[in-house]
């Protein structure tokens, strides 16, 4: 699968995604399996020493503090994409993962159950 960047997945609607089991206001009608976004990512050699000079005056490495955030929205956007093509109307159970699969280089997997859902209509 190629890239997915953030604009590809800007149509999947951010408020339908949720790290619960339920979408407060809707009801599942219908559970269409788990959709995953994989990014594996490897710190580049100036990252790395521009890091390893923040590291000597300690406190956040702002330099891997992005990169990392930028590796989980784009496993996040993947997942969404993914869960367009399942034709979800949200995402439930996001959680992410990461291993390390070598040095400096680390896998991050977001993953969340795909479904369909209702609004929930009051009487």
């Amino acid at each position: 699968m190629t890239d997915i960047v953030h604009s590809q997945a800007a149509d999947f609607p951010f408020h339908m995604t949720t790290t619960a089991f339920d979408l407060p206001g809707y009801r599942i009608v219908a559970s269409l399996g788990v959709v995953r976004g994989v990014v594996v990512r490897s710190r580049s050699l100036v990252g790395t020493l521009g890091a390893g000079l923040q590291t000597i005056l300690g406190g956040n490495i702002s330099l891997f503090t992005t990169l990392a955030e930028r590796t989980r929205q784009q496993a996040f956007d993947t997942m969404l994409v993914q869960a367009e093509i399942a034709d979800a109307d949200a995402v439930i159970g996001i959680r992410y993962d990461a291993t390390e699969i070598m040095s400096g280089v680390t896998e991050v997997l977001c993953y969340g159950t795909a479904v369909r859902v209702v609004p929930i209509t009051q009487p």
